[in-house]
């Protein structure tokens, strides 16, 4: 769970595990930082990223490549779960995130399929809270598939956030009431959940 330092545009950042192993890795042919969730850590969308340094984010764009595999003790209902936590605070207690499900993108399950792509809010308003209470609101479908690269384009203003996958330019998912509201800001994590590996390339983060 040691420490990871690596390129960031043209600044050098360090990287810390929460509730994560995580390495720097090369995948074909690219620097990327892999992240696998602890097991000791069994509920879901919990605060399970690696986190970035020195990184205050309130509003602006964060792009990331992702790739995800299915570890081989995966259980049955893994997803391939990874994204972005962003707006974390000091304590790793707060923070709003965007993860895709790249298992869903291409089942016949048309219930699944519509789940490929999701919003939560640590720690009030998980994945399920969510579904119950404004069932398809906060998740969507995209196409996507595991073992492959993703670009994820995260932009966020105020209390909306929006995201963009693989360069589209309309995005595939709009949140207009994020649950921490305009004024929080704070850290950026590469998020996995449970039976993940997961890898993050070519980072880059505009503050607006």
């Amino acid at each position: 769970m040691g420490t990871i330092e690596m390129h960031v545009g043209k600044r050098k950042m360090l990287f810390e595990p929460v509730n994560t192993f995580s390495s720097l890795e090369i995948i074909d042919g690219r620097e990327a930082v892999k992240a696998i969730k602890d097991p000791k850590i069994t509920a879901v969308d919990e605060p399970t990223f690696v986190r970035m340094s020195d990184t205050d984010f309130r509003n602006g764009t964060i792009e990331v490549d992702v790739l995800s595999k299915l570890l081989n003790d995966a259980p049955d209902f893994a997803r391939g779960f990874i994204g972005v936590a962003f707006r974390i605070d000091e304590h790793n207690s707060k923070f709003e995130s965007i993860y895709i499900r790249p298992t869903n993108g291409r089942t016949d399950d048309q219930v699944r399929r519509n789940r490929s792509v999701q919003y939560f809010s640590y720690p009030e308003y998980k994945f399920d809270r969510l579904r119950t209470e404004t069932p398809g609101k906060y998740e969507t479908y995209a196409d996507m598939g595991l073992n492959e690269w993703i670009h994820m384009k995260i932009v966020a203003e105020g209390n909306s956030a929006f995201l963009h996958l693989n360069g589209s330019r309309q995005p595939v998912l709009v949140v207009h009431d994020l649950k921490h509201g305009a004024g929080l800001s704070g850290g950026i994590g590469l998020w996995v959940d449970i039976g993940t590996e997961g890898y993050f390339a070519d980072i880059r983060i505009e503050h607006s």
